[in-house]
């Protein structure tokens, strides 16, 4: 079977060739690294985004994922950048993951998800404006280390936080990474991916919308999870709380906040701290002091 196929350049650049016989660059990431400043919102699909004023703060970047670019379609309201990681999502949403990649300024997948899209909507990896995302020690063209190995050789790298561990394998996956296009940490949530994606770009006030972390309220577009059955709860306490313990601890501090504007989400306050949209509206004023680019918001 002919499939979706990456090719590595000498100098790091990637050629996607296409089952039609088309081939194309892919974009760098090094072009959009700290071209931003102040703040973002994360978009994901929590049933707490129905209580976002999406429309009111569509002057600010914003960046969606996954099924969360429904209510940009709603709305009728531009991302700054699109995010799709999962192969799953990418195949039973593909329409959605589509969108995601057309009304957005920026998207990017990985590359599972690039194959399973390309099955059901052919046309949009030929979007120009769509970049491979890529985890850590999972790059395409260089062999897989153990989490362990890859940690030991990391633990000085000015580009990932991670805490080497002879005893424990779990400690040796957690970790942030400050340089996107060297790859990402999943934390087996995407909201985790876009705090990473956002520090890359330059952002330093980060406002969580919809990481509510509780599967049984399912996603505000399906909230019975019947469409991509959510693994939240398998992996809130051997993944995500960890790895976001990570980010509250080495990452976060006065020049690159987050911030969580769900008020029932799983995610302590004291690792992330909750704020309601009255300090919102504070803090994104305080951050917002250079004038944004006419794509970012624009409506669709």
């Amino acid at each position: 079977m002919t499939v979706v196929t990456l090719e590595a350049g000498p100098s790091g650049e990637r050629t996607l060739h296409l089952p039609s016989g088309q081939a194309r660059r892919l974009p760098s990431w090094q072009l959009l690294r700290n071209s931003r400043s102040g703040a973002v919102f994360i978009i994901a699909s929590g049933p707490s985004v129905a209580e976002f004023p999406l429309k009111d703060y569509a002057h600010v970047p914003m960046i969606a994922m996954n099924g969360s670019i429904a209510r940009f379609e709603q709305e009728g309201v531009r991302p700054f950048f699109y995010l799709c990681d999962d192969a799953g999502v990418a195949e039973k949403k593909s329409t959605a993951v589509a969108s995601g990649i057309h009304l957005s300024q920026w998207a990017a997948l990985g590359m599972e998800a690039m194959k399973r899209l390309y099955a059901k909507e052919p046309q949009a990896l030929q979007a120009e404006n769509l970049l491979l995302m890529e985890r850590v020690n999972r790059w395409a063209d260089v062999p897989q280390r153990s989490d362990r190995a890859f940690a030991w050789s990391a633990r000085k790298d000015p580009d990932f936080v991670m805490n080497w561990s002879l005893l424990s394998q779990a400690a040796n996956r957690l970790g942030f990474s400050r340089n996107f296009g060297r790859g990402y940490f999943s934390a087996r949530t995407i909201a985790y991916v876009a705090i990473q994606l956002a520090y890359y770009l330059g952002f330093d006030k980060v406002f969580l919308v919809g990481v509510d972390m509780n599967s049984s309220l399912g996603q505000f577009y399906d909230p019975a999870g019947v469409q991509v059955k959510s693994r939240l709860d398998d992996d809130f306490d051997g993944h995500i709380l960890p790895n976001f313990s990570l980010l509250a601890r080495q990452v976060i501090d006065s020049g690159f906040q987050v911030f969580n504007l769900s008020r029932e989400s799983r995610l302590p306050g004291e690792l992330i701290p909750k704020v309601n949209l009255a300090q919102v509206h504070e803090l994104v004023t305080l951050a917002t002091s250079q004038p944004l680019s006419p794509e970012v918001g624009k409506s669709v």
